[in-house]
């Protein structure tokens, strides 16, 4: 028995040995070195800009970077350099080993004018013969100027913001300029600050874990652009770190679409890889037409036992439209409502549920809601909560507010909206309110509209319930 435990031990320990850190595995192959990176450098016989590569390393993998910001890969590849300048070429090589870098310079003696004129170049900067270059800003006034989505899709699915919605985050004075010339420069000016994205931020002098925030930064200077063709996909590219707008920590932006007055770009993000974030630019100076909306009369209702002829949208708050009723009395006998969490803290104080349409209500004839609420006794409408100092309301309000807006206003529709507040003075029992809009009859903007239980700007919970929410024959 003492020879079987002595020959267990000493297999564990030769197992434990062979699969530990200290000991060299045999099979594992010696790893690259710069001096092992070689490749050959040659211009195209038609074309002294267009140069050709080729790799001379061993390896089975050759990753390209060609000193203007593009970059990319196999053992033999071409890049276009259309303006003269050194250009620091490097070859990254990958072997059974790991990875080695090399480089070179590059030496293009003249710039090819011909190169220069496309398409592409010509709306982002103007042209050759427009001297200043082109200067783009953020298409503040267009919903989705700032989107995020996954890096996986094609579309800013997770977020869009809304127009005009970030207008107190230093992004829409920031001003892009692109200039065609003998140098591809670049110029971003911030007028002193910058609107970063909270997962990047500390990359630019950033609060680490604060959210997005506006930095103060100055951008570098000398920066230059390129445009490069990836398979059917083109990729403006910033040098030296630049960016353009909305700081992700990155300095390529795939170009979605690019015309003479509107560019549409999308890029990843540093510090989150599964993210792809999405911005809107125009020309300085443009106003894009605005669409002109559809204005009409159209039925509202939700009995939340059946489908509703609107879906509910909700911001900070808990919202279940499959709710149990909690009291099926005569007042209200349906089997199924709509249960309303609101949520702590200051983060939560502007909750609510809205509904948001593709066209303008015609209010005319139709202009007064009703609903059916229920208020719990159980809710805290006593304490003093957290409250914004010009609030008037510090606790939960007994309480149910109706509110037309126009959407298109972003974070300031606030200032045009017309607002009904009813209060409640019968608590555990359903109830029937009416929001008569009749004064605000003859306004054509309001595409928008928002319920909010117990009152705005406090920090305090409740739970409410509704149920039969319409718009009046």
């Amino acid at each position: 028995m003492k020879r079987y435990i002595s020959y267990l031990a000493t297999l564990l320990l030769m197992t434990f040995v062979w699969s530990g850190c200290e000991v060299d595995d045999p099979e594992l192959a010696e790893a690259p070195t710069s001096e092992m990176v070689s490749f050959t450098v040659a211009p195209t016989a038609t074309n002294a800009n267009i140069i050709n590569f080729e790799s001379t390393s061993p390896g089975f993998k050759a990753v390209w970077d060609f000193g203007d910001g593009a970059t990319g890969e196999g053992a033999k590849v071409s890049h276009a350099y259309p303006v003269k300048g050194n250009y620091t070429v490097k070859l990254t090589i990958y072997t059974a080993g790991g990875s080695a870098t090399g480089s070179k310079t590059v030496t293009i003696a003249n710039t090819n004018p011909t190169m220069l004129d496309r398409e592409d170049y010509n709306f982002l900067t103007g042209g050759a013969n427009q001297l200043e270059g082109k200067t783009w800003v953020i298409d503040k006034n267009s919903a989705g100027h700032l989107g995020i989505g996954p890096i996986g899709g094609t579309t800013p699915e997770w977020y869009t913001a809304a127009p005009n919605e970030k207008a107190s985050e230093g992004y829409y004075d920031d001003e892009m300029t692109f200039v065609l010339g003998n140098t591809l420069s670049y110029t971003y000016k911030n007028n002193g600050t910058t609107f970063a994205n909270g997962d990047n931020a500390p990359r630019i002098g950033g609060t680490a874990g604060a959210g997005d925030q506006t930095i103060n930064y100055t951008p570098p200077t000398n920066l230059t652009w390129s445009i490069s063709e990836e398979g059917d996909k083109k990729f403006l590219i910033i040098s030296n770190g630049g960016f353009i707008g909305y700081y992700t920590g990155v300095s390529k932006y795939e170009i979605l679409s690019l015309t003479e007055n509107e560019m549409y770009l999308r890029s990843g993000s540093a510090a989150v890889a599964e993210h792809a974030w999405y911005q809107k630019l125009v020309r300085k100076g443009y106003e894009p037409p605005k669409p002109v909306k559809e204005y009409k009369e159209v039925d509202i209702a939700d009995n939340f036992d059946t489908p509703g002829t609107f879906t509910w949208k909700f911001e900070n708050i808990g919202f279940n439209e499959n709710f149990d009723n909690p009291a099926q009395l005569p007042a209200n006998s349906s089997d199924k409502v709509a249960r309303y969490t609101r949520l702590a803290g200051q983060g939560n104080q502007f909750g609510n549920a809205n509904i948001q349409f593709t066209h303008n209500l015609d209010l005319t004839k139709r202009h007064v809601f009703k609903v059916k609420v229920f208020l719990p006794s159980y809710n805290d409408y006593t304490t003093m909560g957290g409250a914004e100092d010009w609030s008037p309301v510090k606790t939960l309000q007994k309480q149910l507010s109706v509110k037309l807006q126009n959407s298109e206003l972003g974070g300031n529709a606030w200032t045009t909206q017309a607002e009904v507040v009813q209060q409640v003075t019968q608590m555990d029992r359903w109830v029937e309110l009416t929001f008569d809009f009749g004064a605000h009859a003859t306004r054509k903007d309001f595409d928008k509209i928002v319920v909010q239980f117990g009152g705005e700007a406090h920090w305090n919970p409740g739970i409410f319930y509704l149920d039969d929410f319409r718009l009046m024959p």
